[in-house]
């Protein structure tokens, strides 16, 4: 399935986009502008919520992480959005996270993205 912009599923109140990198991310983003978590209406939050959990138990279960990471930062995007990324003990920045230190060059070999991205979408739906 092809993807436009890499978002790979959006409706009413999200939108899900592919943070090309090494590793499995995506990114959770509110239709709307708003700039808190907690100036979400109870339907958004809901469907983030809903998505997270999608997200997380489809990574653990086809990518076999070491680890899944979550974070809500939005320092030089005020726009709530949260990212989701399976962690990996050979990618480039394990232990620290995917903004730190270079710790090694990756030795990866992991499942096919696009296939993942396929699924996923239909698990969202």
């Amino acid at each position: 399935m092809k993807f436009e912009h890499n978002i790979i599923y959006h409706n009413d109140f999200i939108k899900i986009e592919i943070e090309n990198h090494e590793i499995p991310w995506l990114k959770i983003f509110t239709i709307e502008n708003i700039k808190e978590f907690s100036q979400c209406n109870n339907e958004t939050k809901n469907e983030i919520w809903r998505c997270l959990d999608i997200i997380e138990k489809e990574m653990l279960e086809y990518f076999e992480p070491e680890k899944i990471n979550i974070a809500s930062f939005g320092n030089y995007c005020p726009h709530v959005h949260f990212h989701i990324q399976a962690r990996f003990k050979k990618d480039s920045y394990f232990p620290e996270p995917t903004w730190g230190k270079k710790q090694r060059e990756p030795n990866l070999n992991l499942k096919d993205f696009n296939k993942f991205y396929d699924n996923l979408v239909l698990k969202l739906k």
